[in-house]
C-alpha cells in the first residue's frame, strides 16, 4: 500500500509540475512535422524548386534572409527557382534542429536551425551559412504544411554591449559631432 501511495505521489508531482506525455497523435504529427524539415533540406539539395515550394500551403508565404517577401506557392517556387540558377546553384542545406511547439491540434510552431555551404551572393547580399527559420505549419487533408515562414542569419550568441562603441570612421566621427546649423544671410528668415 505504501509503494502504491509513492506511485500516486509521484505522478501528482509531475502533474503539478507541468510534465506531460505528448499523445500518440501529437508524436505523430511531430514526427510529421520533423519530415517537412527532411524534405526541405532533400528538395534543397535537389535544387527542386517545385518539391521545395510543394512543402508549403498555396497560400503560404516565405520571408527570406534579407527580407524579400513571396506570396503563393507559385511565386515561392519562382523565386527558390531563380536562386537556384546561380546564387544557390551549388548550395547544401543541412537541417541542424528543429523544435516544434504544438498551437492547437491543426497548428504548429517550428524553430529550424540550419547551416549552408556552397552559397555564392553577390556583395551587397549576406552569405548565408547558419540560420533559423520561423515556421507556422498547419495540418491539412495532404499533411502538415508551411503556411508561413521567416528565415534569419544567426551570429554566435554574446553579450549585449554596456555602451556605445568609439567611432571608428571619419564619417562616423563627423556625425558624432554635429554642429549647429548656421543660416547664411541670404537665407536668413525673417525676424518675428
Amino acid at each position: 500500500m505504501k509503494q502504491f501511495r509513492v506511485r500516486v505521489g509521484f505522478i501528482v508531482w509531475l502533474v503539478a509540475a507541468g510534465f506531460s506525455v505528448p499523445a500518440p497523435a501529437q508524436q505523430q504529427d511531430e514526427a510529421a512535422i520533423r519530415q517537412v524539415q527532411a524534405s526541405q533540406a532533400a528538395a534543397w539539395n535537389q535544387h527542386d524548386a517545385r518539391a521545395y515550394a510543394n512543402l508549403f500551403a498555396e497560400d503560404g508565404d516565405a520571408v527570406n534572409l534579407v527580407g524579400w517577401w513571396w506570396r503563393g506557392r507559385p511565386e515561392i517556387e519562382r523565386k527558390i527557382r531563380e536562386g537556384f540558377e546561380v546564387v544557390f546553384a551549388q548550395s547544401t542545406l543541412t537541417i541542424t534542429d528543429v523544435d516544434v511547439r504544438f498551437l492547437s491540434p491543426s497548428t504548429a510552431v517550428a524553430h529550424v536551425r540550419w547551416t549552408m555551404v556552397g552559397a555564392k551572393t553577390p556583395a551587397n547580399m549576406p552569405e548565408p551559412r547558419e540560420g533559423i527559420q520561423l515556421q507556422i505549419l498547419t495540418k491539412q487533408a495532404s499533411g502538415w504544411l508551411i503556411a508561413s515562414f521567416q528565415n534569419t542569419n544567426s551570429v554566435t550568441v554574446s553579450p549585449f554591449p554596456k555602451g556605445l562603441p568609439p567611432p571608428t570612421c571619419h564619417h562616423c566621427v563627423a556625425s558624432s559631432q554635429v554642429a549647429p546649423a548656421r543660416i547664411s544671410s541670404a537665407n536668413a528668415l525673417p525676424d518675428g
